[in-house]
């Protein structure tokens, strides 16, 4: 028996759904885009007629639609909870762009919802599909590198203005709508990734977090922090908008056997530089950029689509997307409270 097509329900109409969640909805044979939500009209109108579909205003109206199955949400951070908690209560799958939650409180909420309405809940992590990073996983876990000793990582661009729907005006500027900066936009994909690469959770956070480079934003623009992982693994994350050149996406491991240069090439997606002096160079494909639209696909959609077809678990369910999101909010509070905050 074939199985119908999932309704997909986008709710937030920004440069997340522009570039990511529709043309990757619109490639996936599995699923028909039913319909667009944002409070701004004329955006979602535009949307609309894009894809042909039908536009709401009002998320609650969409979610009221028995015919949809399934919502990606991608508003301002700050409503991502309450969004995602009342698609869930009224029957349908989520995909919710990170990070998840501005809370613990939020997020365990999102995780019970999700659980109580037997509906799959995924968080937009897409930095654990890159294939520099898959490898370097594979790498760690198989003991080529021997034990790991430290990292860093880095994830900074010139900043949303550059591609945000709204410029300078955007809701990533606003603390009551953003609730973090560069660190929650950036930062917590790093978290999220190190804890993959690395098969461990962090223990311990220390942090500075300021807004040294947006004079209009009341949110951080620069984070630099430092973790320490279970085993003792050490490390530095470092998370803005502030980098006004060519993006940084990079992070290098050093272990016991050899260094592991991830994204640090613009050849290379991943170099290997071992102790004995050999070097080994693969090319896995780049990072995905939001000039590349659905064909450069970030997986996000695709694993997505395929837990609630298979009913299988998600590939970053909300539990996954707390841990990550409890990371960033040490890294907050020891940047207040200049103390490092243990997990």
């Amino acid at each position: 028996m074939k199985m119908s097509k999932l309704n997909i329900g986008v709710i937030g109409c920004g440069s997340i759904a522009k570039y990511r969640h529709l043309p990757e909805y619109k490639h996936n044979d599995q699923v028909v885009i039913a319909a667009v939500c944002d409070i701004n009209e004329d955006r979602v109108n535009e949307v609309a007629e894009q894809y042909g579909v039908k536009a709401y205003t009002n998320y609650e109206e969409l979610l009221a639609n028995p015919d949809i199955d399934v919502v990606s949400v991608c508003t301002p951070n700050y409503l991502h909870a309450p969004i995602s908690i009342a698609a869930l209560q009224s029957g349908k799958h989520v995909l919710c762009e990170k990070p998840m939650a501005t809370s613990r409180e939020e997020a365990v909420q999102m995780i019970n919802a999700a659980k109580l309405a037997g509906k799959k809940l995924m968080i937009a992590h897409n930095q654990r599909f890159v294939p520099s990073h898959q490898k370097a996983r594979k790498l760690i876990e198989s003991g080529e590198l021997g034990k790991i000793y430290s990292f860093r990582t880095a994830f900074g661009h010139g900043g949303p203005e550059g591609w945000s729907a709204d410029g300078k005006e955007s809701w990533f500027f606003k603390k009551e709508e953003a609730f973090i900066g560069a660190m929650g936009d950036l930062g917590v994909h790093k978290t999220d990734l190190m804890r993959y690469i690395l098969g461990e959770e962090f223990v311990e956070v220390g942090a500075f977090i300021e807004t040294s480079a947006k004079q209009y934003a009341n949110v951080d623009d620069t984070a630099v922090c430092v973790l320490k992982t279970e085993s003792g693994i050490i490390g530095t994350l470092a998370a803005s908008w502030s980098y006004v050149a060519r993006e940084d996406n990079s992070t290098i491991i050093y272990g016991e056997n050899a260094i592991l240069r991830i994204e640090d090439d613009p050849n290379y997606s991943l170099i290997i530089q071992y102790k004995n002096g050999e070097v080994v160079k693969y090319e896995l494909g780049g990072i995905q950029t939001n000039d590349a639209g659905g064909q450069n696909s970030t997986q996000v959609i695709n694993k997505f689509v395929a837990s609630i077809v298979e009913d299988t678990e998600p590939a970053i369910p909300g539990e996954e997307g707390m841990k990550s999101l409890q990371v960033i909010l040490a890294a907050l509070e020891s940047s207040e409270t200049k103390q490092i905050v243990k997990l």
